[in-house]
């Protein structure tokens, strides 16, 4: 297992600079007060593509040689990484085949064939998942691009927090989503370098709790198909993101529906900005746990905005 270094890091940055935006960081008063401390937000639901995934696609598919590239690549995912992916490929003019669970949000389907992804749809577990996208790349002979467990990916997911860095001084912890760990590991690889007094926290859907449960038990433990309206944090820990996980994460804080919920709502009310509920799911853990984060200077990543806007959480509470 290759465990990607900050020389891949800072490579990855300059590889994909012409494909990603520098996206800004908001500040919200209104949200600072409830929270008691200063909240920086980093907003890569203003990324291409809605989504922070687009940072590791690309340096993946930017980093292939031509013989590689020429195979296309191929991955399985939920939506964000899938239509990262197919963007990645889609500006490098190489063929994407994703597989995708049946349930996965209409808008994230029609973004991937929107950027000329290919999509096989299996059933919404895991297993099924990985099952299904053996037959696809048996058939394909393509790269796989794990949405998290790839070196690659966690080297340009790190991006993202040494932008954060360079953008916000005297930061005291920086707090992202997990559910797979690929923008919590980038989190961990970027920060250990480069400022490694900034704690780092995830964040959790208490019904996807189990790299909550990972940490406290020393070893990974997966679920198959927890139920969460967060959809992009229903998958497990694997190897390469767990080494981060377990070596750098200060801790892993669970936050109720509701409260993803209505933290989601406090965003798009209060800052103007469309986040998807697992961007939401960090917020919401700030505002649960003052006692962590009180007074302190707190980098807080919104992940994504691809939101099914005909079916959002709201409309039924």
């Amino acid at each position: 297992m290759y465990i990607p270094t900050y020389e891949d890091v800072a490579a990855a940055h300059e590889r994909i600079a012409p494909h990603i935006h520098r996206t800004p960081v908001l500040t919200s008063g209104f949200i600072d007060d409830l929270a008691g401390a200063a909240l920086f937000f980093k907003c890569e639901n203003l990324q291409k593509a809605g989504v922070f995934k687009v940072r590791g696609a690309s340096n993946a598919v930017f980093g292939l040689d031509d013989a590689q590239a020429g195979r296309g690549v191929a991955t399985h995912s939920s939506g964000n990484h899938a239509l990262s992916l197919s963007y990645a490929a889609g500006r490098r003019g190489i063929p994407c085949s994703v597989v995708m669970p049946r349930t996965a949000p209409q808008a994230k389907k029609s973004a991937v064939r929107g950027y000329g992804g290919k999509i096989t749809e299996c059933e919404p577990s895991t297993s099924s998942r990985e099952a299904t996208f053996a037959e696809v790349q048996a058939a394909t002979g393509a790269e796989f691009v794990h949405p998290y467990n790839d070196a690659r990916v966690i080297a340009g997911q790190a991006t993202c927090a040494k932008e954060l860095v360079a953008q916000v001084d005297g930061l005291d912890a920086v707090i992202a989503p997990i559910g797979g760990g690929g923008m919590v590991s980038g989190t961990c690889l970027a920060l250990s370098n480069l400022a490694p007094d900034i704690d780092v926290y995830a964040a959790e859907p208490a019904q996807a709790d189990d790299a909550c449960r990972s940490l406290k038990a020393g070893r990974i433990i997966a679920d198959d198909a927890p139920e969460t309206v967060a959809d992009g944090l229903r998958v497990p820990l694997k190897e390469l993101t767990w080494h981060f996980v377990s070596h750098h994460v200060a801790d892993i804080l669970t936050v109720p529906e509701k409260d993803i919920v209505d933290a989601m709502r406090l965003i798009w009310h209060r800052m103007k900005i469309v986040v998807e509920p697992s961007s939401a799911v960090a917020l919401a853990a700030v505002l649960n746990n003052s006692d962590v984060f009180a007074g302190r200077r707190v980098g807080v990543i919104l992940t994504g905005g691809n939101v099914d806007l005909g079916a959002l959480p709201w409309k039924h509470h």
